[in-house]
Parts: C-alpha cells; sequence; structure tokens
C-alpha cells in the first residue's frame, strides 16, 4: 500500500484502475470507491475477518459509500449555493439603528449536521447555529444559510475549523454587516478498553462549544454576541463557553488511545482512503490519523474479554417452580454495551436489560459475569439483532430457561451516510423459555426498565 514512513499512499490497485483517470463511471466502478473498498477489505482482514462472509461481502462498499456521501463538501462550493438567493429588500442599510442594520439580526437555530473527525475519522454530531445581519439592501434565503453550514460540515473537520470556514464563507459570499457562528459539537467517547473500565457510568460524549464572528462580530466584547446568545437562548452557552477552547486544545479522545505499533498494512489502507477522499494524508493535521483509527479498531479484537469468561462457572441461583413464578421476574438493568457494526464498521453503545424468573437476586459475582458476558460478544463486528440473541442465548442456562434480553443502543451509523437521523435509537429484544409465551410476563418486565437515557 505504499512507504508509511515516507508518508506515501500508493493508490494503484491490483486490476490497474488508478485514481488519475477521468473516465465517467457509475458508482461502485468509480476509482475512488474502489480504493476505498480494498482498503476496508485490508482493515476486515487484520480484525481476522473473512471478507467473503455473508455479513460482511458487502460491507466494503458500504463503507466506501458512507465515506463519500460524508465528505461530499470537498466537490461542492458555496458560490453555487449563494448564487441566485440574494433578494432585494428596502431598507436593509448598514446604518446603525434601521431595519436590517445592527438592530436587524437573522439568526437560524438548532440546525442539526454531522462531520467527519480529522483525528479519528469517526462522524460527530453538530448543532449549528447560524446568524447574520444583513446590508446592502439585499438578504439570503433563509435554506441557504443551512447548506453553506452543510458544505463545510462534510468535510474532514475540527470543530473550530468548521466555525471559522463557515462562518468566512458567509461573510465573502454575503457580504453581511457581520455573520456569527456558533457550533455544540459532541463527539462519541469510546472507553478504555481494559474490562474494568466499561462501566454504565462512562461519560458516552465528549461536548465542546466554539464560535466564529466576522465584522461586527469579529471582536469577543461585540454587543452583537450580546444579541445573537440573547435570541440563541441556551443556557449553557455564553461568551465564556465559547471562547475558552484553545486552538492548541484537541478535543478528541482517540488521542488519549495509547500508542504503539499498529500494523502497517491497516494503517496504509487507511491512509489511502484519506487521499482518496482527496485529501492529503501528510497534512499535519492528518499525520497521525491512520495510526489513531487503526489503534481505536483493533480495539474491538485485542480486548482479550474471553478469557474473563473461563473465570466463571456460573452463577449460583435458584430458580423457582412454576408456581407463581409472575411474582418473581427479577431484572439486571443497565449492563454497559459498546460494539461495532459489521455493516460500516462505526461504533454503537447503549444498554442491556435482562429478566429472568427467580426466587433470589443476582450475586455480585454473578452480575460480574453478566456485565463480562455483554463485553464478550459486544466487542465484535456485530449487528444488534444477533447481539441481542447471543446474549440470552448464553444467559439463560446461568439463569434457569426463561428469560428476557433487551438491547437499547444508538448507531452512529445513523448520523452519518446519508442518513442523518440524530437522536434515534434502536431496541431489539430475544425471549426464551416461559417468557416467550405469555405477554403478562414480558410486559411486567418491560415496565422494569427505566426511561431511555442514552
Amino acid at each position: 500500500m505504499g512507504a508509511l514512513h515516507d508518508c506515501h499512499y500508493d493508490l494503484g490497485l491490483e486490476n490497474g484502475i488508478n485514481l488519475g483517470g477521468c473516465v465517467e463511471l457509475d458508482f461502485e466502478q468509480d476509482p475512488q470507491t474502489v480504493v476505498i473498498e480494498d482498503a476496508v477489505k485490508v482493515l476486515l482482514e487484520g480484525l481476522g475477518e473473512d471478507i467473503n462472509r455473508e455479513g460482511i461481502r458487502k460491507t466494503p462498499l458500504r463503507v466506501a459509500k458512507a465515506l463519500r456521501e460524508g465528505t461530499r463538501g470537498y466537490n461542492q462550493k458555496v458560490k453555487d449555493v449563494i448564487q441566485g438567493a440574494l433578494f432585494p429588500e428596502v431598507g436593509v442599510e448598514n446604518g446603525v439603528g434601521q431595519a436590517g442594520g445592527a438592530g436587524g439580526l437573522v439568526l437560524v437555530r438548532d440546525l442539526d449536521l454531522f462531520s467527519y473527525c480529522e483525528s479519528c475519522l469517526l462522524p460527530f454530531q453538530v448543532k449549528c447555529h447560524v446568524g447574520y445581519i444583513p446590508s446592502g439592501q439585499r438578504v439570503v434565503g433563509l435554506s441557504k444559510l443551512s447548506r453553506v453550514a452543510d458544505i463545510f460540515a462534510k468535510r474532514l473537520q475540527d470543530p473550530q475549523r468548521l466555525a471559522d470556514e463557515i462562518c468566512l464563507a458567509l461573510q465573502h459570499w454575503i457580504k453581511p454587516t457581520g455573520a456569527a457562528v456558533v457550533l455544540h459539537c459532541s463527539h462519541i467517547h469510546f472507553p478504555s478498553f481494559a474490562p474494568g473500565c466499561l462501566d454504565s457510568d462512562h461519560s458516552k460524549w465528549v461536548k465542546v462549544v466554539v464560535g466564529s464572528g466576522s465584522g461586527s462580530f469579529e471582536k469577543d466584547d461585540s454587543a452583537m454576541w450580546v444579541d445573537f446568545l440573547g435570541l440563541l437562548r441556551h443556557k449553557d452557552i455564553n461568551l465564556e463557553t465559547i471562547h475558552s477552547r484553545t486552538k492548541a486544545s484537541c478535543w478528541c479522545p482517540s488521542r488519549s488511545l495509547k500508542t504503539g505499533p499498529s500494523k502497517s498494512g491497516m494503517v496504509a489502507a487507511v491512509g489511502s482512503i484519506i487521499q482518496s477522499l482527496g485529501q492529503d494524508p501528510c497534512r499535519k493535521e492528518l499525520m497521525g490519523t491512520p495510526n489513531r483509527f487503526v489503534k481505536w479498531l483493533m480495539s474491538f479484537k485485542d480486548s482479550n474479554l474471553e478469557m474473563e469468561l473461563s473465570e466463571f462457572n456460573g452463577i449460583p441461583l435458584r430458580t423457582i417452580g412454576r408456581v407463581n413464578y409472575k411474582e418473581h421476574i427479577k431484572s439486571e438493568l443497565n449492563l454497559s454495551l459498546w460494539s461495532l457494526c459489521e455493516h460500516h464498521l462505526l461504533p454503537f453503545y447503549g444498554l442491556v436489560h435482562i429478566g429472568y424468573m427467580s426466587d433470589e437476586e443476582v450475586n455480585p459475582k454473578g452480575k460480574s459475569l453478566l456485565q463480562s458476558i455483554v463485553h464478550f460478544y459486544g466487542f465484535k463486528l456485530q449487528v444488534q439483532e444477533r447481539l441481542t440473541r447471543q446474549i440470552a442465548e448464553t444467559v439463560a442456562p446461568l439463569l434457569g430457561g426463561d428469560l428476557m434480553v433487551v438491547v437499547e443502543a444508538n448507531h452512529t451509523c445513523m448520523i452519518s451516510r446519508g442518513i442523518e437521523k440524530f437522536g434515534s435509537n434502536t431496541a431489539t429484544i430475544a425471549v426464551l423459555g416461559r417468557f416467550s409465551n405469555d405477554p403478562a410476563a414480558r410486559s411486567k418486565f418491560l415496565q422494569s426498565i427505566p426511561s431511555y437515557s442514552l
């Protein structure tokens, strides 16, 4: 794949296709797609997977589609969005106090965007607030503010640079009295992969608020910021929080992962993906990205959780007979879950709830075993439906055979690859034994599960 130590990534492929070509091909034959697919196959093989297995046979293509869709902003121009979207409006002048002047702020709040973190290639969520003060007797169509923001979000990004690029683009193409952007960004915070650190109290998101201003918003103490934040009406966003982040700080949690040697073939493959997206993997901000991505990915293989299971012989529970069993429905709730979607190589996380029939509670050692089982099946390439069934089948003999498992999870693939369904989550159920044909028992257990709070 290339001489990694020289920061060269050879994009030539075995089938002879090279990125330098300009022949129009459909998506699956496009050279960029083929490069990403070949690179993903290298990553899957590095994880010990059979790339011809039914569940992941199309994963390389799915990953290629997601990445190219998620970085389409490199092929879009602000000029094409703004051109023809500026409308004349009488009274919109530069003068202070006139309609559309210093007192005529226009603010569009709560735009949901996503972007790819340039430090680790994982998607992060963005709540975007954009404002501008019109001038020159013209206003811009409100939808164009969202489209301009999306152009820069659909690139490999850092929150502060994303805010700056949106703001400067609006200032240049709309020519307002001033423009301002505030972003509330949330990056998934994968935990330390040491088994003892995978608890349900782990903070699942790293959050940062950044802002950028131009024109009348350029100075931090500008009175225009007071109007902007007043209209924003977010109690957790103020000038202090916006400007507290220094340029030297890095919010990406992947930088806290322990560094060390990675498989050079996998690292080079990630470098090829970056280059196929039109970016230079030797750019300062991207220099460590391939290694960090591989380190994160390999954590799902190297967690060594299987050894933990062998230390237990079972949970010493005494299950009850078939009389009045509905009065003895017990539950173990909020077991922490982390996993990796085998369709898109993106993380998903959530909670596992287990219901069973017994006259005794699970003891502390048993609770530890249940959590270990969840981690054991979670730290693999997975789909949530299979994961739910595997947990149920493994736990059932330990808890008497009458069992119900509920898995609730957030999938980062749902905010990327063109889906962009922010705040959605997925619930799956597996039932065994008497739970299978007793709706009342299932209902009683489901009512014991607390409100979803991931």
